[in-house]
C-alpha cells in the first residue's frame, strides 16, 4: 500500500470542470503504459466514462454492474464506474477509496479531492511522472477496484 509522499511540489490542476491536471503530466509512452497496465488488470472491463470527457477511458468491473453502495462509484445510480482515466493530454484519473484512504493520499501529495465529490471518497490521481510513480499509481488503481468491490470497509 502506497505510503510514501510524492517528490516535489503538486501539479496545478483545473479551477473549473472538467477537474484536469494541466502540468507535470505523463510523459505520453508512460501514459499508454498506464492505460494498457490497467486494462489489463483482472476483471477490468474498458468503456466510455458515464460522467468524464470523451477522451476519458472508464474501467467498469466484469462481474460487479451495479454499486455495492453510491460512494464507490464515480456515476452513482449508473453503471458501477470505479475509475475513469483521463486522456492524454491530462493523465490524472478519478477514483474512489475509503475516505481515510483518500485523505491520506491528498496528504502525502498523490492526489487532491474531486471537484464534484459528493460522498468524500472521489480523487483526483496525479500522473505518473516516472516508472516509480507508474507503479504507485497502479497500486491506487487496485485499492480502488478492491473498494468497489466491497473488500475495503468504508470509513465514510
Amino acid at each position: 500500500m502506497l505510503s510514501e509522499p510524492r517528490p516535489g511540489p503538486r501539479p496545478t490542476t483545473s479551477d473549473e470542470g472538467p477537474h484536469r491536471q494541466v502540468d507535470q503530466r505523463a510523459p505520453a509512452a508512460l501514459w499508454g503504459e498506464l492505460v494498457a497496465r490497467v486494462l489489463a488488470l483482472d476483471g477490468v472491463v474498458e468503456g466510455l466514462s458515464q460522467v468524464s470527457p470523451a477522451s476519458s477511458r472508464a474501467v467498469f468491473l466484469a462481474d460487479l454492474r451495479e454499486e455495492l453502495a453510491p460512494e464507490r462509484s464515480l456515476a452513482p445510480g449508473q453503471r458501477l464506474e470505479p475509475v475513469h482515466l483521463h486522456g492524454v493530454d491530462d493523465t490524472s484519473l478519478h477514483l474512489v477509496l475509503p475516505v481515510d484512504r483518500g485523505a491520506e493520499l491528498v496528504r502525502l501529495g498523490w492526489a487532491e479531492p474531486h471537484q464534484y465529490a459528493d460522498f468524500g471518497t472521489e480523487v483526483m490521481v496525479y500522473g505518473p511522472r516516472d516508472a516509480d510513480e507508474l507503479e504507485a499509481v497502479l497500486s491506487v488503481v487496485e485499492e480502488s477496484l478492491r473498494f468497489a468491490r466491497g473488500l475495503d470497509t468504508p470509513t465514510a
